[in-house]
């Protein structure tokens, strides 16, 4: 999965350049000017590191209130923790230190902010410290009352701030080398504006990731009937890390001494992403990514529930890129907890081209070990009986410990190839966390301390996870690719995951990871994926022009060669007698009539084909519970220009995407019988 990382939303005010020569040129504060002191109005800032600089972040409306509410109730701050974000981060209020709940991430400081100035090149406004703040606000609050102005401040760091009146305030950086000799700082360079409450600053956002944040506009404008109905609540879209882990084992140091020094930043997005594809394919790191995918999930989900312990709403998950290979296969590896599920619908279907057969004696023959044929046919095993053997058992035939992990690696790698063996599910009673045996196939070959997926994949231990996931959401997938690579011809129509109903796989067109999985479950027709609806309704314009394009020349060329025939026939019919040419001009007259109004003439069969596949439904299997799989996004006008320029693009654009969220969410809710509220075509 890969990893939702949190696009911050940042604070931003545009203001023009001001000359450093005159007083009309800094920016006036609409303030109301008065003898009368009104208290400034606080708004509670979050700071992130972003780019290597301090980028200070406001909370939400709700989230500030909720923090001001707890600063003013009166009691110690110490140990106070205020849940922010839709209980994402906690913010500790002594320590004024915001802190990820579900994830790692680095704590951020938090500030009451009453008083800003604005930067110089990014024209954001910056929060004083909360001290200093008190200071202007009590010089202002001097000003005011008493109306003498003019006041001058210095700053902790020996910056001077001038309130001239309520409209003018400025700010003056020492100008440096200004105090090499202990002189006091002045009134020099250029100001900077300053501003005292959050009027004129937008504030009431919600600063996440682009995915929550495209999810919430699009719940209040398709499912506003069902909110005003408070029939539906939101979304909730937690992240499940399991890349920085990996990498913390230790294994980015070792490549870093092997990698080139030549093209940088490209061997590096090698290391750092590319290269997680190799490590699932690892043994080692399989198994390190398996188990850190499925404990995350479970312990997300554990502390969801602790936290709100009302939550009554169903678990769907989505992986993106590898993350949903990963998904596939430990859904694919759980067990039902219900004994009486038909193991036989728990097992994909793998049709192979088998050839011919070799026997055990030349399969030793192959490993250099004919000199042990003799053992096995005085035990009485074949083939079948010798792919069933562990390590033990060939130890007390008396097999050397070489030869034995020869034997076991090769039928091991056959078993892989050429088949998955059906699972035997345990009863449902006893305990409810699994034993070791039940995290795959109870029947599948032991090899040490593993035991086979039977899927060609790598030898692992897959976890049990704590839930059954209503959907699986499968963004810019290689599911079907690495499928086909393990060996898999056809995944039988039957076949269903063992805990999950739904699966789609979403997927942009230009997306060069993604993969289709619907020609797996259905290998001998040819059809097209579910074109994903644009949030507005209808077709995208170019991809509608496009199509009557096609349509209006598939016609001219229809035409064109029916006309075409007409001739030819004309050209070689043979010549009628006298007596028939008046009959012969009426039949000739009469042809091409016939032939404008039925242009389907010119290729019937291919027609009548047509035809039946708009009129009959596609069985897709049961993978989805008889819905359709693959479903493909519209490109943008922009992007059918050029499908290599942004195809890289294109394999990220899910996040951000509000055709990927609507579906989402439509799928989602209509598990709850809750649906849009009009329709998209």
């Amino acid at each position: 999965m890969s990893s939702v990382q949190s696009q911050q939303e940042q604070l931003s005010q545009s203001d023009p350049s001001p000359s450093s020569n005159s007083c009309s040129s800094f920016e006036l504060i609409d303030m109301d000017a008065g003898s009368l002191y009104e208290p400034v109005s606080p708004h509670w800032f979050y700071c992130k590191i972003i780019d290597s600089k301090e980028t200070w972040i406001p909370f939400n409306s709700e989230d500030s209130q909720q923090l001001e509410e707890a600063y003013n109730s009166g009691k110690d701050c110490n140990g106070r923790v205020v849940p922010t974000d839709g209980g994402r981060y906690d913010v500790h209020l002594g320590e004024r230190m915001r802190y990820a709940v579900y994830w790692d991430e680095l704590a951020s400081e938090v500030r009451r902010c009453t008083w800003f100035y604005k930067g110089d090149k990014d024209n954001k406004y910056v929060p004083y410290s909360e001290s200093f703040s008190q200071v202007l606000e009590e010089t202002y609050m001097l000003a005011v009352t008493l109306d003498e102005w003019k006041k001058k401040l210095e700053s902790p760091n020996r910056e001077i701030i001038i309130l001239h009146n309520p409209k003018l305030m400025v700010h003056y950086q020492p100008v440096a080398g200004s105090d090499d000799w202990g002189s006091a700082p002045t009134e020099q360079g250029r100001p900077r504006t300053v501003k005292r409450g959050v009027e004129n600053i937008s504030v009431d956002i919600h600063c996440v990731n682009d995915f929550r944040s495209v999810s919430l506009n699009l719940l209040q404008t398709h499912f506003k009937k069902a909110q005003e109905n408070q029939q539906i609540g939101r979304v909730e879209f937690l992240p499940v890390n399991w890349h920085s882990p990996l990498h913390s084992t230790g294994v980015d140091v070792d490549l870093q001494r092997i990698t080139l020094p030549s093209i940088n930043r490209l061997r590096h997005f090698t290391n750092d992403t590319i290269l997680d594809v190799f490590f699932y394919n690892s043994p080692t790191y399989c198994q390190t990514i398996v188990d850190t995918v499925a404990s995350e999930m479970n312990r997300i989900y554990t502390l969801f529930l602790q936290r709100n312990p009302d939550f009554k709403g169903g678990v769907s998950i989505a992986g993106h890129s590898l993350g949903s290979l990963i998904l596939f296969d430990i859904l694919t590896n759980q067990k039902d907890s219900l004994g009486d599920i038909d193991s036989e619908k728990d097992s994909l279907n793998i049709v192979m081209d088998q050839g011919d057969t070799p026997t055990l004696e030349e399969d030793l023959k192959k490993l250099q070990l004919s000199e042990f044929f003799d053992i096995f046919e005085k035990e009485k095993v074949d083939k079948e009986a010798l792919a069933l053997c562990t390590d033990r058992d060939l130890q007390e035939m008396g097999i050397p410990l070489g030869p034995r992990k020869k034997i076991l690696n090769y039928f091991s790698t056959r078993k892989n190839a050429t088949g998955i063996n059906r699972p035997t599910l345990q009863p449902a009673s006893g305990a409810n966390i699994p034993k070791e045996s039940e995290f795959c196939s109870s029947s599948n070959t032991r090899n040490g301390d593993y035991l086979d997926v039977g899927i060609g994949q790598v030898s692992v231990k897959y976890p049990r996870l704590i839930y059954k996931p209503e959907i699986f959401f499968a963004f810019g997938s290689p599911i079907g690719m690495f499928l086909t690579v393990r060996g898999l011809k056809r995944i039988d129509p039957n076949y269903r995951f063992p805990t999950c109903k739904g699966f789609f796989n979403i997927y942009h067109p230009f997306d060069p990871v993604a993969y289709r999985i619907e020609p797996m479950v259905v290998p001998g027709v040819e059809f097209e994926p579910m074109l994903i609806p644009h949030h507005k309704g209808r077709k995208r314009m170019h991809l509608e022009l496009r199509e009557g394009l096609t349509r209006m020349s598939m016609d001219l060329k229809n035409n064109l060669l029916g006309s075409l025939r007409m001739a030819w026939k004309s050209f070689t019919r043979a010549p009628y007698p006298a007596l028939q040419v008046s009959e012969a001009a009426e039949e000739t007259e009469a042809e091409p009539e016939s032939t404008s109004e039925k242009p389907s003439d010119v290729n019937p069969e291919e027609t009548s084909v047509a035809d039946k596949e708009e009129v009959l439904p596609i069985n897709v299997g049961m993978l989805n519970g008889g819905q359709r799989i693959d479903y493909v996004l519209q490109e943008k006008p922009i992007e059918s220009f050029n499908e290599y320029l942004f195809a890289l693009q294109s394999h990220l654009c899910y996040w951000e995407s509000e055709d990927t969220v609507l579906l989402v969410l439509k799928e989602i809710y209509q598990t709850q019988g809750i649906f849009l509220d009009q329709p998209l075509q």
